[in-house]
């Protein structure tokens, strides 16, 4: 591929980048990979580590792609051409200053612990970036995922695998629908009531797909046997995320959150609540380890009785990062698709007003939905004393953080 090669090699997973890089170490041209005589030398900007400026040049200390940062070096101004980088540099470097000094006024030169903190920064940013690259190229739905993080250092999540639908936990079976509607207009010539009919429920949805049901009562959805195509008003869940959204540090200490980069109409679809499904037994153990860590992503699947729970603690969707709040703009309703087994709903999320672009996204984790069944789908408030088991007699109330008017001041 590249000129005498004879004896070089390469990790057989190597990026396009990273091929470029290691012809230019190599000082070997390679037209497959657009490297020749006239751009070997050019070499790309990976961050800025340091800044000073010498009467009036600015320079800046850079680490080079594809380099240690033992061969970083100091370059003039006009040596760079990454504007883009240059500028979150400076931003970052105005923030910092900000915080540490209550001005934004760019010193001659920067302390060693500020130009560690730009570093820690740069490198932060690049982990999120190919976290927010992992989480796009695993999504099923249309809805891009961006992430953001303006308030502390704190990288990717670990341990956290993004998933689309339900993984099924040891000894839980899924069973498939066997039977469809024949409908040839679901909304407006239903046969036999269509698949809502079917199960003795009403049909969810308008035709703009929002919901019209209250709270509470269930959603039957046109399945995989059923005769309508993919644009039939009764599928509205199983399409995902059709917007937008960004995962970003909250600055109040409520870690992660997540908010809409578009306008959500009321009563529309926003995400599913996905995760583990596991026995209510196994989530009874889990929750004891949680109770310790003083967090939870148990969501009791109680429609009509408490036998599975799903984690969403290791493996989830963008719903994994959604806060709490006291006056929430989602409402969690119980959707049947595929899977008619009334002990396995899945949980969708439908925005209870309309949500501004920029707007976080917020659900109640003590949510009671069904005014029958006051125990209905909620988070699984099972805390417990730190370092003690979670047994009822030993709960502490977890204090809440949401910050509306109506606001309880304690989650469970």
């Amino acid at each position: 591929m590249a000129e005498n090669l004879k004896g070089c090699s390469v990790c057989c997973k190597s990026s396009w980048n990273q091929l470029q890089d290691l012809c230019r170490l190599a000082k070997l041209s390679c037209p497959a990979l657009g490297v020749s005589k006239r751009n070997l030398y050019d070499f790309e900007v990976e961050y800025l580590c340091d800044y000073k400026k010498i009467r009036e040049q600015e320079y800046y200390l850079v680490k080079w792609r594809g380099y240690p940062d033992s061969e970083s070096t100091w370059e003039p101004r006009q040596n760079l051409k990454c504007v883009r980088i240059l500028k979150q540099f400076h931003k970052d470097l105005e923030r910092e200053l900000l915080r540490r000094h209550h001005r934004s006024k760019t010193p001659r030169h920067l302390d060693p612990s500020l130009a560690n903190y730009l570093v820690q920064k740069a490198k932060q940013r690049r982990a999120l970036r190919r976290w927010e690259q992992e989480l796009n190229a695993k999504r099923s739905h249309l809805g891009r995922i961006t992430v953001e993080n303006e308030v502390d250092l704190d990288g990717p999540p670990r341990a956290f695998v993004y998933i689309n639908e339900y993984r099924v936990g040891e000894g839980i079976t899924l069973n498939q629908v066997a039977v469809g509607c024949e409908c040839q207009d679901c909304l407006w010539a239903p046969t036999g009531g269509c698949c809502p009919g079917a199960s003795l429920h009403k049909f969810a949805y308008n035709d703009q797909g929002q919901v019209r049901l209250r709270a509470g009562l269930p959603i039957y959805e046109c399945n995989s046997r059923c005769r309508c195509g993919y644009d039939c008003p009764n599928r509205v869940v199983q399409k995902g995320i059709r917007y937008d959204l960004c995962i970003f540090r909250t600055d109040d200490g409520r870690g992660w959150g997540v908010r809409t980069l578009e306008k959500i109409r009321k009563n529309s679809f926003v995400m599913e609540y996905v995760g583990e499904i596991i026995t209510s037994e196994e989530a009874e153990r889990r929750g004891q380890i949680y109770d310790r860590q003083g967090a939870t992503y148990l969501f009791d699947l109680d429609y009509v009785e408490d036998v599975y729970t799903v984690d969403a603690a290791y493996y989830g969707n963008i719903s994994h990062f959604v806060n709490h709040s006291c006056d929430p703009n989602l409402q969690v309703y119980n959707v049947f698709i595929d899977n008619l087994d009334e002990r396995l709903p899945r949980i969708a999320f439908f925005a209870t007003k309309t949500i501004r672009a920029g707007e976080e996204l917020t659900f109640d984790y003590n949510m009671q939905v069904d005014p029958v069944d006051m125990e209905s789908t909620r988070m699984d408030s099972n805390f417990g004393l730190a370092g003690l088991p979670g047994s009822p007699k030993k709960r502490v109330r977890i204090e809440c953080k949401c910050g509306t008017e109506s606001c309880r001041k304690y989650l469970f």
